[in-house]
């Protein structure tokens, strides 16, 4: 049950992840000289926009809440568990990138490699969020 309460945080972060991903490999963006730097932080914020505007659609509706109050309704409810399942996925990239595939042969995403382990890792990582959804925000 709770899995299915949390799979918009999985298709959010899914969804944000990969358009950040394309995004910052064609534009080819880095942080501190490492495209993983600018990855987390593009991934980290597409994914939670991505999560929030989907939470948004479950619970304006059920709540009957207008645009502001549903905004912040769904940025309450999904912060920690869009957190948990971010910071797991950034982990694996870290594994990805230093460990599995270090320089010079790091994955790119216009490999299929590249985006069959990203959903190795966000599968591992969609626990997370599951565990984290019991202490959402109460503000």
């Amino acid at each position: 049950m709770m899995a299915i309460e949390v799979s918009h945080c999985g298709s959010g972060c899914t969804l944000g992840d990969v358009i950040s991903e394309f995004g910052i490999f064609g534009l080819g963006l880095t942080i501190a000289g490492l495209t993983l730097g600018a990855e987390y932080v593009g991934d980290y914020i597409f994914a939670l926009a991505f999560g929030v505007v989907f939470q948004y659609f479950a619970i304006a509706p059920m709540r009957g809440l207008g645009l502001k109050d549903g905004l912040i309704a769904a940025a309450k409810a999904d912060f920690i568990s869009l957190t948990a399942f971010e910071a797991g996925l950034f982990g694996w990239m870290a594994i990805m990138a230093f460990v599995l595939f270090p320089a010079p042969h790091h994955l790119m995403p216009s490999s299929a490699a590249y985006w069959l382990l990203m959903q190795v890792g966000m599968i591992i990582t969609l626990p997370s969020p599951v565990q984290e959804h019991e202490h959402e925000l109460v503000l």
